[in-house]
């Protein structure tokens, strides 16, 4: 009979060493798990049947339409009216345009649902004209890079739908309720932050809005921001599922964009719906591969292992998060959030549902966790999004970016360690 042992190290050594050798994360994990199958005489239809399961899942239906409804109001001008709404209301404070960084960022992170996409859209507005009004370069670029991460909190996610499927099927609409208020706290603290920066710096504030030019900014971006209300408000509500909701906001964002909008042709819906297929192929395959590696890891109980390691460390619940929380900082600046999430949540779940921590709570904090490595080098896909759009290494990025993980980091210890940020609105919904 194979050797588990040995077979532990095969399914993980192949794994960091195709990892380290930059392979795609998919095939990574696809092959690791094969060869193990292999090793373990495990037929190889089981694998590719477990592959199809993991994506055979309903709650991932509404990531096609998330992901379209954000490149399409990406594309559509939604973006400059949101950079124009959040102008208007904090503007006129000192460094007012760093204000409007981060509430822009909030406003379309109840859009897109995506870090990546909130640097790329609205990054490419503010990071150009931040610079232009005296901003320095590596802070605009630094702010903007941290305040897209409210996307990957603020409903919609993508991310809390991947989390969804790996925990087992937890509700994808308890998981969107509770990364709201996290999202909101995030978009505090570094608003605070750069406004004692910007204090320090003397940044400049933003010239007065007319009255007429503000009905108009008003009346252009409220059409667009209604898509967030009909995500937030209603999976809230209850009128929509997760789902339900991704596929109104889809019908409604094409509506306004080829219709009342009318910044692009019609004609450009199919690069948008090749953009989008594009992103989608990447990340069901992902799932499907770490469906496969999952059930590999369970099988050689890996779960069981790891929780009997982390518990021989200590059983102190409060010292045994923050160990978490450090194994998830680290592990998120040298992998991909979707795969650690897929990777990580089957191995760390059963250890804090045993010392009694709520799934949507670990969820949420998962998310955020590995949202911090979306900023840090030296995979950090929106640090490098960010960099590109400035023009500046990641080095200088970096250094900039130091009072902006302690702000991240400290969001991190409140949502870790006060669970009713989290727990607050889906407790309080499912009344």
């Amino acid at each position: 009979m194979p050797d588990n042992t040995i077979a532990i190290i095969i399914l993980l050594g192949s794994f960091a060493v195709m990892t380290m050798a930059k392979m795609p994360m998919t095939f990574s994990l696809a092959i690791s798990s094969v060869v193990t199958a292999l090793y373990l005489k495990v037929p190889l239809m089981s694998v590719f049947l477990l592959m199809v399961k993991g994506v055979n899942v309903f709650s991932l239906l509404a990531i096609p339409f998330f992901i379209i409804a954000g490149e399409i109001m990406g594309q559509g001008g939604i973006a400059r009216r949101i950079v124009d709404f959040a102008n208007l209301i904090v503007g006129r404070v000192r460094g007012g345009l760093a204000m409007v960084n981060v509430l822009d960022s909030t406003f379309f992170g109840g859009i897109s649902g995506s870090a990546v996409a909130d640097v790329s859209s609205l990054g490419a507005i503010m990071i150009p004209m931040m610079v232009e009004k005296g901003y320095d370069e590596d802070f605009s670029v630094a702010l903007t890079v941290t305040s897209a991460c409210q996307g990957v909190l603020i409903p919609p996610s993508h991310n809390m739908i991947i989390y969804s499927v790996a925990a087992g099927g937890v509700s994808v609409g308890a998981l969107f309720l509770g990364g709201l208020i996290p999202g909101l706290i995030l978009g505090l603290a570094l608003a605070i932050l750069s406004l004692a920066i910007s204090i320090k710096r003397n940044y400049p504030k933003e010239d007065k809005v007319s009255f007429k030019e503000a009905l108009r900014i008003i009346w252009n971006s409220l059409l667009g921001l209604v898509t967030a209300v009909i995500i937030i408000g209603g999976v809230m509500t209850g009128i929509f599922t997760a789902t339900e909701s991704a596929a109104v906001a889809c019908i409604y964002a094409f509506i306004i964009t080829f219709f009342v909008y009318r910044e692009i042709p019609l004609k450009k819906l199919g690069d948008i719906l090749f953009d989008s297929l594009k992103t989608l192929a990447m990340v069901m395959s992902l799932i499907a591969a770490a469906s496969a590696f999952g059930w590999m890891l369970a099988y050689l109980k890996v779960p069981a292992l790891a929780t009997n390691a982390l518990l021989s460390i200590t059983n102190n619940k409060y010292v045994l998060l923050l160990l978490i929380n450090l194994l998830l900082l680290g592990l998120g600046c040298i992998m991909d959030m979707a795969p650690l999430i897929l990777i990580t949540t089957p191995i760390l779940l059963p250890v804090l549902t045993n010392m009694g921590v709520d799934p949507i709570h670990f969820g949420v904090m998962l998310v955020l966790n590995l949202a911090v490595g979306l900023c840090t080098p030296p995979v950090g896909s929106a640090l490098f999004v960010g960099c590109a759009i400035g023009k500046i290494s990641i080095e200088k990025a970096t250094k900039a970016l130091l009072p902006f993980y302690i702000a991240m980091f400290v969001t991190l210890l409140l949502v870790t360690y006060i669970p009713e940020i989290v727990l607050f609105i889906p407790r309080l919904i499912a009344k």
